[in-house]
Order: structure tokens, then C-alpha cells, then sequence
């Protein structure tokens, strides 16, 4: 795939040489300050997105695989909304309040995510609560206003009482394993988080194992050789044959300030949607990635499989006569603090872009988005080139190998082929 980088060239070449000389992992802090996204827009649903996008990240700071649970949540309960609003030209999700097409959408989407995003945060209620009453303000008083918010309230209603209990957020951790192959807390951090998605109740599919695979290649494998001399080369902190460009891309991906939360809001805005196909988008986008990750996750739990990091630095351990060890190698990102096999972020970009190309029914849309943390902008020609790219960007940035990125991004076509015959069609 070809992607071209409009590079932003604030800090990145210095970070970049920093990190090469330094030979030290990336880490990430947060920041709102992505000025590529701040276009004003009259569509409720991309403004209430980004409201969420200051809840759920520049607020809270929830990690990609948290993040994925709200924006679904918020996303859920505006489409319903809308989509009742509009007659209902499409399957609702959850709900299809009573309605007669005078009901303002305004208010409606703006009652559907700020009821969504105040169960979420109630920590953050009284920011929100200004938001949203400033957001009432714009709208006249009258009968399609008060209409609009009891259409709002009644799908937020019923997404709260969809997600009671799903499992979010239980007090469960991922096993540390001992012998080669088993995955184990990795450096700097040391850290064990997440675990609990594996097990969240999915949105859109039966279960989130019903993708199961036969897990990830054997550690005597020819394979697992292939993989493991890859990333050990062009994912070290220190690599001499990695790019800048393959540097920038790796960090590029790993911002947690998503770059497919402006992709979405760009397209939206470019292809000129409607507040209803908006809605409909970012539903189908957000409940998508929810599924998808909450499956790859569940794969996680189920191989518990070594990061590149401690398979490299434990190699004299795998069985495999073609792997070398080196106790010293470390890669260019943070690791995360959960097994390789297999990858959250293929998982979760492969559904949003399969789920983007059904949607606008082509694969060679442009789009770009800026990331701070490795000031470039990255511009992709279709869906199918983002998804291709993130596959390398993990493996460049030596958190996952090839297998683990390939099998993450085929789960994330799987849910979206499963949401496309089964949720979201036209029923007319």
C-alpha cells in the first residue's frame, strides 16, 4: 500500500533521533491538542462525537480497548435515536422510541450522548451537564425540542440497560505464565491490564470466542522462525533498517489518541452525510471495533502467548535452533500490558475500514489523520491501505509479530461480516 506523509516536523525528527540513539522504548502521555480536527461542523452526531472524544480520552485518558466499549455505547444510543427520528429507514439497534418525524435531532442526539456519557463518567457530571445545557440553548424552545430530548433519553435508556453487567471493568488479570512461550509482564513497565475485555459481553456477535482460531504457530516452527527474525530486526529500538518513515508510521499507530477517531469525523464531513447516515456510520464503526476487540482479546486469554520482547530476550529457551537470543533487545514502542496473539489494533482497524468500505460501497476513499505523538499526518488512499498498514506499523514498532497482526486483522473482517448480515440494513 502507499501512503504519503505530510510530516508535521515540530518535534518528530529529534524525537525520532532521540529514540534510535537512546535505544530506549517510546512512551506516550496525552494530549488534546490535535489541531488537524478542529473544523466547526452543524451535524449533532460528528459535534457529539467529539464531545464523547473529550469525555472518554482528553478527560478520563481510557486506553484504546476501553475506549471501544464507550464510543459504542454513546454511538448505539445516538443511531437509535436518529434513525426513529427519520422513520425508521433502518433495523434499530437496541430500541425504536414512538415517533412522528417532527422530533428535533438536535436534541435528540444531544440527550442520547450526554445520558450515555454521564452513566459512563459520573465523576465528570457537572462538566457534561454544562455542555449539554449550552448544547439546549441552541436549539428553539418548543414541542420538536421537548420531543427530541424524550426520544434521546428513551434509547440512552435502553443502551444503559443493555450494558448492566456486561463485565466491564471486573477484577480479573492475565495469568503469568513461566515456561517459553507464555506470556509474562513485559519492560519497562511491568504492567497487567485488560483482561476483563476478553470477557465483556459483545455487542453485535453471539460470543466473543466464536471466531476462536488454532492459535498461534509453534515455537519449533519455520514460521515462528520467519517472525521472530523479523521483528527482532526492524523492531528494535535500535534498528539500522528501519526507516524514518517506518518509525514515524509505528508511532503514528500507537498514539492512543486514535487516529480513527478523526478518520471517522473526516469522512462524515467529506463525503457530506447526513445526520442520519453519520449516525448510522459511527454506529456501525463503533459497535464493530467494540466486538472486534472484545475477540481479540478473548483470543488473548485463550493462547496467552509471549511478546516479541520476551521471546527475544528468552530465545535461548524456545527450542527453535534458528532463533537467537539477546537479553538486551528491547523495541521501539511500550509494550502493552497483555499477550501478542493476537493484535487488538489489527483487530479493531480491520473492522472499522471493512466497515467503512461497506458503507460508502468503495474501497478508494482518501483520508488522513495527524497524530501529536509522532507529528505526522498520514494519508491513506483507501481502507484496505489502513489496514495494511497498521499490520506492519506493530510488527516496525516491535510489540507483535506478522502472525499475530495477520489472524487479528482476519477476526476484525469476521465481526464486520457478521454486522453487515445481521444489524444496521435498509427495511426499505
Amino acid at each position: 500500500m502507499t501512503s504519503q506523509v505530510r510530516t508535521r516536523r515540530k518535534f518528530v525528527c529529534a524525537a525520532v533521533a532521540g529514540i534510535l540513539a537512546a535505544g530506549s522504548p517510546v512512551a506516550f502521555g496525552t494530549s488534546s491538542a490535535y489541531a488537524a480536527d478542529t473544523t466547526t461542523s452543524t451535524n449533532a452526531v460528528i459535534i457529539w462525537d467529539r464531545n464523547a472524544q473529550t469525555a472518554i480520552w482528553d478527560v478520563a485518558s481510557q486506553q484504546p480497548q476501553v475506549q471501544a466499549r464507550s464510543f459504542a455505547m454513546v454511538h448505539g444510543a445516538v443511531y437509535d435515536a436518529v434513525n426513529a427520528i427519520a422513520g425508521k429507514p433502518y433495523q434499530p439497534y437496541l430500541s425504536a422510541p414512538s415517533t412522528n418525524g417532527r422530533e428535533s435531532v438536535d436534541a435528540a442526539v444531544g440527550t442520547a450522548a450526554f445520558q450515555v456519557l454521564s452513566y459512563l463518567f459520573p465523576a465528570q457530571q457537572s462538566r457534561l451537564q454544562t455542555q449539554y445545557d449550552d448544547w439546549l440553548a441552541t436549539i428553539s424552545p418548543g414541542s420538536a425540542k421537548r420531543s427530541g430530548i424524550t426520544v434521546g433519553s428513551q434509547t440512552a435508556a435502553a443502551m444503559i440497560s443493555a450494558r448492566q453487567n456486561d463485565g466491564a471493568f471486573a477484577n480479573v488479570s492475565w495469568p503469568v505464565g513461566t515456561q517459553p512461550g507464555q506470556w509474562r509482564p513485559t519492560p519497562p513497565t511491568f504492567a497487567n491490564d485488560g483482561a476483563w475485555v476478553a470477557y465483556l459481553k459483545p455487542f453485535l456477535i453471539p460470543s466473543v470466542s466464536m471466531f476462536r482460531t488454532t492459535g498461534p504457530v509453534a515455537l519449533t516452527s519455520d514460521q515462528y522462525a520467519r517472525d521472530f527474525k523479523e521483528v527482532k530486526a526492524i523492531g528494535a529500538a535500535n534498528s539500522t533498517i528501519r526507516t524514518q518513515d517506518q518509525t514515524e508510521a509505528a508511532i503514528w499507530w500507537h498514539d492512543r489518541h486514535l487516529g480513527e477517531w478523526e478518520i471517522k469525523r473526516q469522512l462524515a464531513t467529506t463525503q457530506q452525510l447526513s445526520a442520519l447516515r453519520t449516525a448510522r456510520m459511527f454506529a456501525m464503526v463503533d459497535l464493530a471495533e467494540a466486538d472486534a476487540t472484545a475477540a481479540c482479546y478473548n483470543e488473548k486469554a485463550a493462547w496467552m502467548f509471549w511478546r516479541p520482547v520476551t521471546a527475544i530476550q528468552q530465545a535461548d529457551t524456545d527450542g527453535n535452533a534458528a532463533t537467537d537470543a539477546d537479553t538486551a533487545w528491547m523495541p521501539l514502542l511500550v509494550t502493552p500490558p497483555h499477550p501478542d496473539f493476537m493484535s487488538g489494533h489489527t483487530c479493531f482497524t480491520a473492522a472499522s475500514m471493512s466497515a467503512l468500505k461497506y458503507f460508502f460501497g468503495r474501497d478508494d476513499i482518501p483520508f488522513s489523520a495527524y497524530s501529536e505523538q509522532s507529528g505526522t499526518t498520514r494519508h491513506f488512499s483507501s481502507f484496505t491501505g489502513a489496514i495494511d498498514e497498521v499490520i506492519e506499523a506493530r510488527i516496525w514498532g516491535g510489540i507483535h509479530t506478522r502472525t499475530a497482526d495477520v489472524e487479528g486483522a482476519k477476526i476484525g473482517a469476521q465481526v464486520t461480516d457478521y454486522m453487515i448480515a445481521n444489524y444496521f440494513r435498509p427495511r426499505r
